[in-house]
């Protein structure tokens, strides 16, 4: 493992987020594919290599994980400009979807090319090794589909080349993990919370607390139950309720009553969480209030989010307190925190830097693995100084 970088990585249903080796690099990468031909036409190609990669990250991608091997994309930003681009539907499993996998090996494969392994590539191919955690959503995770995830990805070589892409066009990254750690959603939030960079415990009053944590993701929301520090797994709940729904229903009436068409759900969250000019679009060049159509319709899943809270604490009578995370909480938090003013007055807790709870499950996924990685090495010292001993002792 002495050449595996570490890689924690988020693919959430709006954005891959992911950090890797000691911190020095992290990446975020809209959560949406398109499929392309090989060669795409650009205009302006000689001055292809002066534009960003990540703006313009095109690729196939080989792997026996995949439900269509070999296939070419467009993949985040350069995707949202197209007519035939996919993000995760409503009801679909992360785990047993291509464009997870698609979005995690696209990350793994930037990272590769930008780091000291392109350095070392032969003949235009990289050779990329990883120790990866990352997570499902709880009620996946209660399904057992986890382990199935998991062994997709190890044993296999997973290869990404790049196509018509900015300064890597030409280069292959062949991705091996040589230790993948699938965490519940709900308890690596937990993590974060207790726990810095340095794997130190902070926030030492929330250790021996019973807390909910409530995740509001793009297609699901899991609410974690953590008790004597653990995730309890009967009392934790998945709901097939994130804010996918409600961000297609505003593209759909914002079309329909102004005739302005948003290339992906990515424009209607900046719409809805830009510091300045939130809830406008422009129509015909004129600057035009959206917030009747945002309001009525995040209200109403705000509503159902809250129903969700009040019967899980009514469940749960003794939580002291209910921490809200994740892109969709960034959305809704407004709208909840005075739903619940007007009603129970639970003690919920929102993180007013919204990056860092867009951040939080990557985050908390390179906290666990960190964990790993130094408790594995500590037991491997430990098991050579034993050999050692008795290699001696036998002399």
């Amino acid at each position: 493992m002495t050449n595996s970088r570490i890689a924690a990585v988020d693919v959430g249903n709006d954005a891959v987020k992911a950090n890797f080796g000691k911190l020095e690099s992290s990446l975020y990468i809209p959560n949406v594919i398109a499929r392309d031909l090989e060669d795409r036409p650009v205009i302006g190609i000689e001055d292809l290599d002066e534009k960003d990669p990540l703006d313009n990250l095109h690729i196939r991608v080989h792997s026996p994980a995949l439900k269509e091997n070999n296939a070419i994309y467009r993949v985040g930003n350069l995707a949202t400009k197209t007519t035939n681009s996919t993000e995760l539907d409503p009801g679909s499993y992360k785990s047993e979807e291509d464009q997870t996998l698609i979005m995690l090996f696209a990350s793994l494969a930037m990272d590769a090319v930008e780091g000291k392994n392109a350095q070392s590539a032969k003949n235009n191919v990289v050779e990329a090794n990883y120790t990866l955690g990352t997570g499902l959503p709880l009620r996946e995770v209660k399904e057992g589909k986890d382990v199935g995830y998991r062994s997709q990805l190890l044993g296999s070589v997973h290869q990404v080349e790049f196509l018509v892409t900015p300064r890597y066009q030409g280069m292959k990254v062949n991705i091996k993990f040589d230790e993948v750690k699938v965490y519940p959603e709900g308890f690596a939030a937990y993590i974060n919370l207790v726990m810095d960079n340095d794997l130190n415990i902070i926030n030492r009053e929330l250790i021996d607390k019973q807390i909910l944590i409530q995740d509001i993701g793009g297609l699901s929301t899991d609410i974690a139950v953590i008790r004597n520090r653990n995730v309890d797994d009967d009392k934790a709940s998945g709901f097939n309720l994130g804010v996918s729904e409600s961000l297609e229903m505003i593209r759909d009436e914002i079309l329909t009553k102004h005739g302005v068409e948003l290339d992906s759900r990515r424009d209607v969250v900046d719409i809805i969480t830009r510091n300045n000019d939130r809830h406008h679009i422009m129509v015909k060049g004129s600057r035009t209030n959206v917030h009747d159509i945002t309001d009525r319709i995040l209200l109403e899943l705000a509503k159902k989010q809250y129903r969700y809270l009040r019967n899980v604490w009514q469940k749960n009578s003794q939580s002291e307190i209910c921490y809200f995370v994740g892109g969709g909480s960034a959305v809704l938090k407004e709208y909840i925190k005075s739903l619940n003013n007007k009603l129970d007055g639970f003690n919920i807790e929102f993180f007013e830097d919204e990056n860092e709870s867009i951040w939080m499950m990557a985050n908390a996924y390179y906290k666990l693995i960190s964990d790993y990685i130094r408790k594995n090495s500590k037991q491997t010292g430990k098991e050579s100084k034993k050999q050692e001993q008795k290699a001696t002792s036998s002399k």
